[in-house]
């Protein structure tokens, strides 16, 4: 029996050797990433992808010891980041918005996770990244984008779809934290129903903070509680999107219809919402979880090339605004036919 757990041991020492250099690498372009962020006011996630698409040389080369790291980042680190985003949502936050809010946000995701697919087939794209590009867009940028490709049916460009959908959300995310503002001064509307907007329809939580507190401290309260209920729906959707794949047996074949870190994500709502954990602890959590996103989507920067990248096409990118600008209508339409 000792003998057992020695050998077991030693087996987990030689995989964590063997994964150390790509995760470390990675981990270090997040860090540049970081770098740049906090001195240039770059989104971190657009800047973590573009460096780690420069090193992208470092994967295609079959021998590289820092290609076992690297798959390891753009996956296993990529789904423990999204399930500790859990912590930072709780059911008091979503309860305290009002049934009107919810009612617009849910119906906002919902109008937009629908349209994603259809727009991709008029559009002569494939369903699955029709999905892929809707639920970044309704859900929540370049987290949703992240945990909605791990469940996805695997195909040759994959990891292409992925990265384009997390570049194209952060770059009209950022986009509308400068031009919503200046549209919502335009129609005079309330704090509330400014809030409402912009957290119903900016992608990324980070530029939804930055437009609502341009505006007020209100604006930027309710926006937030606003985007924070889109975060929590990813929840649902990622497990409706794996059983269907799973009952279709494209994908997960062999595996739980829903994956662990889904489980993981509920499970940390509760225990934020009953505040199982202390406010310092949950805040440590909540910074290691920002930095395996930052970290993954180094790892799948540097898993995509260039080349691959620009191959996507003109009709990819028109899906993409297209539900950015059709989610923006649905949303100030809702808000003034409410009055709210």
């Amino acid at each position: 029996m000792r003998v057992a757990a020695g050998l077991k041991i030693a087996q987990v020492a030689q995989d964590a050797r063997a994964l150390f250099p790509g995760v470390l690498m990675a981990a270090t372009i997040g860090l540049a990433a970081k770098f740049l962020s906090e001195h240039y006011g770059a989104p971190v996630m657009l800047m973590a992808l573009l460096l780690g698409m420069a090193f992208s040389f470092l994967t295609e080369e079959e021998d590289n010891r820092a290609r076992r790291g690297i798959e390891f980042s753009s996956k296993a680190i990529l789904r423990f980041g999204v399930a500790l985003l859990g912590l930072g949502i709780t059911v008091q936050q979503v309860r305290s918005l009002g049934s009107e809010v919810i009612f617009i946000t849910l119906f906002g995701v919902a109008f937009t996770l629908l349209l994603g697919p259809l727009l991709a087939r008029i559009f002569g794209l494939r369903t699955i990244f029709g999905i892929l590009v809707g639920g970044a867009v309704a859900i929540c940028g370049a987290s949703a984008a992240l945990a909605i490709a791990s469940v996805l049916p695997k195909h040759g460009d994959k990891e292409r779809d992925t990265i384009f959908a997390v570049v194209s959300v952060t770059v009209l995310s950022t986009l509308a934290m400068i031009i919503y503002p200046i549209i919502v001064d335009g129609l005079s509307l309330s704090d509330r129903a400014a809030g409402v907007f912009l957290g119903s329809t900016i992608h990324d939580v980070a530029q939804v903070v930055g437009a609502g507190y341009s505006i007020s401290e209100e604006v930027g309260d309710t926006a937030t509680l606003v985007k924070l209920l889109r975060v929590s729906l990813l929840v649902p959707i990622v497990i409706i999107i794996s059983v269907f794949f799973a009952t279709k047996g494209s994908a997960l074949k062999g595996a739980m219809p829903v994956p662990p870190f889904v489980i993981g994500f509920v499970c940390l709502v509760f225990v934020g919402s009953y505040h199982l954990v202390p406010e310092d602890l949950a805040k440590t959590v909540l910074t290691l979880s920002r930095w395996c996103l930052i970290t993954a989507i180094s790892a799948l920067g540097m898993k995509t090339s260039l080349k691959k990248f620009i191959e996507v096409g003109g009709s990819s990118v028109g899906l993409v605004f297209g539900l950015t600008v059709l989610l923006a209508l649905f949303s100030i339409s809702i808000i003034l036919f409410l009055k709210i």
